[in-house]
């Protein structure tokens, strides 16, 4: 399938509405996660991985205070 551009806004909450054709080739449904890959100027949007498959996630940083120090990055 050839590549598309879909367009979006950024509301005044800084939330974007993903567009329907997005939506469909990731297969997200509401309450489902994604994830933003930055690469430079270029950013991707991926479906998540499950909890616990994040490879960039090692439990010895799980900690409550962990997730607290980290909340608003």
């Amino acid at each position: 399938m050839p590549a598309s551009i879909r367009k979006a806004r950024l509301g005044a909450k800084a939330q974007v509405v993903l567009p329907k054709e997005a939506r469909q080739a990731l297969g997200l449904k509401p309450g489902d996660s994604f994830a933003f890959v930055v690469d430079g100027d270029d950013v991707r949007i991926i479906r998540a991985p499950a909890d616990g498959d994040d490879p960039a996630c090692f439990s010895e940083w799980a900690s409550d205070a962990d997730r607290k120090g980290y909340a608003d990055l």
